[in-house]
């Protein structure tokens, strides 16, 4: 059993969670999901199952896009609803404030993670040392927003659409937004929308998933890595491929000559991952291995 499923991640499910009603659902153990999402978000959430879960890697570092909610006027711990309110200030912004607040998180932009997250300093989870009361100090990180407008505005309520690269936190979008307008702010709802080119639009309710139908929103083991550049071999070439041969690049044309690409037999049938290593391609994940 092997294949990619996505799924609308409903609130108040970790992706933990998810994964692991996708494993009773399918009855193996090898599955794995492409990006966390808080149990307060919601959308879209790629699970791969059995040998798809080789092709994570080429998923966690994709472009994502998001609809956050973002409350002013109050900062919380977390910098999201789940945490205990440690500010509170009126909102007196104006629509051009607010558009010229908004132009300073467009681009390249230095962003400084939530303590309440995942990333380890010194060797530790920041949360842990969250939990402890602590709050060191961490080292910014460059993030790209490529798109940001603002979706709408109910004072103190703020909606925007969000398009950034992989590793960006919303929360502390919301949170640094907060500080620039004076008022302070959290994220209240987030939803990702989006995977590089995979939309939610596409995505499976985990209600829509039981024992009898799941089967049938399967995605084949290639739909994970559509987005790189694809190859053809020959019998003789997949043959080589896999058994761990490598091919000289001028005996494969491919006008990029770009790293990495899915591999194809004659038939169509998925190869796997080939790398370009010292002017040769070489097997990087061998999925398929046909009767030759």
């Amino acid at each position: 059993m092997a294949g990619v499923l996505h799924v609308d991640k409903p609130v108040g499910l970790t992706s933990h969670d998810v994964v692991n009603y996708v494993r009773r659902l399918a009855g193996i153990r090898r599955v794995g999901h492409s990006g966390t999402l808080d149990p307060m978000a919601t959308g879209l959430l790629i699970i791969c199952l059995g040998k798809a879960t080789r092709l994570v890697e080429y998923l966690v570092g994709l472009d994502k896009e998001y609809l956050a909610t973002i409350h002013l006027g109050r900062e919380t711990d977390t910098y999201d609803g789940e945490g205990q309110i440690t500010a509170e200030k009126r909102v007196e912004v104006t629509e051009q404030q607010m558009d010229k607040a908004l132009e300073l998180f467009r681009g390249q932009i230095e962003q400084v993670p939530p303590m309440f997250s995942a990333v380890k300093v010194d060797g530790q989870p920041l949360y842990r040392r969250a939990r402890l009361g602590e709050d060191i100090e961490r080292p910014p990180r460059q993030v790209t927003i490529y798109d940001l407008k603002q979706f709408s505005w109910n004072s103190p309520l703020l909606k925007l659409r969000i398009s950034c690269s992989s590793g960006t936190y919303i929360r502390s979008i919301a949170h640094d937004l907060g500080q620039v307008l004076g008022c302070g702010a959290y994220l209240s709802a987030l939803r990702r929308t989006a995977i590089g080119e995979i939309t939610v639009e596409e995505a499976t309710t985990l209600g829509q998933l039981d024992s009898e139908k799941w089967r049938q929103h399967l995605q084949p083991l290639d739909s994970a890595v559509h987005h790189l550049p694809s190859l053809k071999l020959t019998t003789g070439q997949v043959h080589r491929i896999s058994q761990g041969q490598r091919i000289p690049l001028d005996e494969v044309r491919h006008p990029a000559l770009e790293s990495p690409v899915r591999a194809y037999d004659q038939a169509g049938n998925f190869i796997g991952i080939l790398i370009i290593d010292q002017e040769q391609w070489k097997p990087h994940k061998v999925l398929y291995q046909p009767d030759l």
